[in-house]
Protein backbone atom coordinates (compact mmCIF):
# COMPACT_ATOMS: atom_id res chain seq x y z
CA UNK A 1 0.00 0.00 0.00
CA UNK A 2 1.07 3.38 -0.94
CA UNK A 3 -0.37 6.55 0.99
CA UNK A 4 0.18 10.01 0.67
CA UNK A 5 -1.27 12.42 3.45
CA UNK A 6 -1.31 16.22 2.77
CA UNK A 7 1.98 16.02 1.41
CA UNK A 8 4.25 18.92 0.11
CA UNK A 9 7.64 19.38 -1.58
CA UNK A 10 9.32 22.82 -1.66
CA UNK A 11 12.79 23.26 -2.98
CA UNK A 12 12.57 26.90 -2.37
CA UNK A 13 10.09 29.16 -0.58
CA UNK A 14 8.31 30.13 -3.47
CA UNK A 15 8.56 26.67 -5.68
CA UNK A 16 6.17 23.90 -5.18
CA UNK A 17 6.80 20.43 -6.88
CA UNK A 18 3.86 19.05 -5.11
CA UNK A 19 1.54 20.84 -2.50
CA UNK A 20 -1.12 18.82 -0.48
CA UNK A 21 -1.35 15.46 -1.92
CA UNK A 22 -3.38 13.18 -0.68
CA UNK A 23 -4.02 9.69 -2.22
CA UNK A 24 -3.87 6.14 -1.38
CA UNK A 25 -3.13 2.92 -3.56
CA UNK A 26 -3.73 -0.60 -2.35
CA UNK A 27 -1.73 -3.62 -2.89
CA UNK A 28 -2.33 -4.90 -6.71
CA UNK A 29 -3.22 -1.62 -7.61
CA UNK A 30 -1.66 -0.76 -11.40
CA UNK A 31 -1.58 2.98 -11.83
CA UNK A 32 -0.20 5.27 -14.39
CA UNK A 33 1.23 8.37 -13.42
CA UNK A 34 1.16 11.11 -15.80
CA UNK A 35 0.55 14.91 -16.54
CA UNK A 36 2.52 17.74 -18.04
CA UNK A 37 6.09 18.36 -17.67
CA UNK A 38 6.80 20.04 -14.08
CA UNK A 39 3.57 18.13 -12.62
CA UNK A 40 5.37 16.96 -9.88
CA UNK A 41 5.32 13.09 -11.36
CA UNK A 42 9.08 12.57 -10.91
CA UNK A 43 9.38 13.87 -7.84
CA UNK A 44 6.38 12.10 -6.55
CA UNK A 45 8.30 9.11 -7.63
CA UNK A 46 10.95 9.95 -5.98
CA UNK A 47 9.25 9.89 -2.35
CA UNK A 48 7.48 6.68 -2.88
CA UNK A 49 11.25 5.06 -3.00
CA UNK A 50 13.09 7.76 -0.87
CA UNK A 51 14.89 9.35 -2.59
CA UNK A 52 13.67 12.49 -1.25
CA UNK A 53 11.71 12.84 1.98
CA UNK A 54 8.47 15.27 2.04
CA UNK A 55 8.71 19.20 2.84
CA UNK A 56 5.15 18.91 5.41
CA UNK A 57 2.74 15.91 5.66
CA UNK A 58 3.36 11.81 5.73
CA UNK A 59 4.35 9.32 2.92
CA UNK A 60 3.95 5.20 3.92
CA UNK A 61 4.78 2.83 1.59
CA UNK A 62 4.42 -0.91 2.73
CA UNK A 63 3.10 0.55 6.14
CA UNK A 64 7.08 2.47 6.76
CA UNK A 65 6.80 6.07 7.29
CA UNK A 66 9.34 7.41 4.58
CA UNK A 67 10.33 11.05 6.83
CA UNK A 68 11.43 8.19 9.34
CA UNK A 69 13.71 5.63 7.93
CA UNK A 70 16.63 4.92 8.31
CA UNK A 71 19.40 5.78 5.29
CA UNK A 72 20.67 2.05 6.21
CA UNK A 73 16.73 0.54 5.37
CA UNK A 74 16.04 2.69 2.09
CA UNK A 75 17.56 -0.38 0.22
CA UNK A 76 15.50 -2.68 2.24
CA UNK A 77 12.31 -0.89 1.40
CA UNK A 78 13.33 -0.52 -2.42
CA UNK A 79 14.10 -4.14 -3.04
CA UNK A 80 10.03 -4.38 -2.68
CA UNK A 81 8.89 -1.68 -5.45
CA UNK A 82 8.96 -1.88 -8.56
CA UNK A 83 9.23 1.09 -10.88
CA UNK A 84 9.48 2.12 -13.87
CA UNK A 85 11.48 5.64 -15.13
CA UNK A 86 10.97 7.16 -18.22
CA UNK A 87 14.43 6.95 -18.38
CA UNK A 88 14.28 2.67 -18.53
CA UNK A 89 18.14 2.17 -17.73
CA UNK A 90 17.91 -0.66 -19.61
CA UNK A 91 20.86 -3.50 -20.24
CA UNK A 92 21.11 -3.41 -23.99
CA UNK A 93 22.66 -6.78 -24.10
CA UNK A 94 19.64 -8.29 -22.36
CA UNK A 95 16.31 -9.18 -23.58
CA UNK A 96 12.75 -7.27 -22.05
CA UNK A 97 12.19 -9.91 -19.64
CA UNK A 98 15.86 -10.17 -18.90
CA UNK A 99 16.00 -6.81 -17.78
CA UNK A 100 12.39 -6.94 -15.91
CA UNK A 101 13.92 -10.24 -13.88
CA UNK A 102 17.26 -9.00 -12.72
CA UNK A 103 15.16 -6.97 -9.27
CA UNK A 104 14.20 -10.68 -8.48
CA UNK A 105 17.95 -12.16 -8.72
CA UNK A 106 18.97 -9.15 -6.59
CA UNK A 107 16.36 -10.84 -4.24
CA UNK A 108 17.75 -14.46 -4.20
CA UNK A 109 16.14 -16.18 -7.33
CA UNK A 110 17.61 -17.94 -9.15
CA UNK A 111 17.63 -16.87 -12.83
CA UNK A 112 15.22 -19.63 -14.20
CA UNK A 113 12.43 -18.54 -11.37
CA UNK A 114 13.40 -14.80 -11.75
CA UNK A 115 12.12 -15.37 -15.89
CA UNK A 116 9.31 -18.07 -14.38
CA UNK A 117 8.25 -14.90 -12.57
CA UNK A 118 8.51 -11.98 -14.71
CA UNK A 119 6.09 -13.92 -17.57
Amino acid sequence: MIEFYHVNKTYDAEHYALEDVTFELDKGDFVFLTGPSGAGKSTLMKLIIAEEMPTKGHVFVAGHNIGRLTNASIPYLRRNIGVVFQDFKLLVRRTVEENVSIGLEVLGYSTREALKKTM
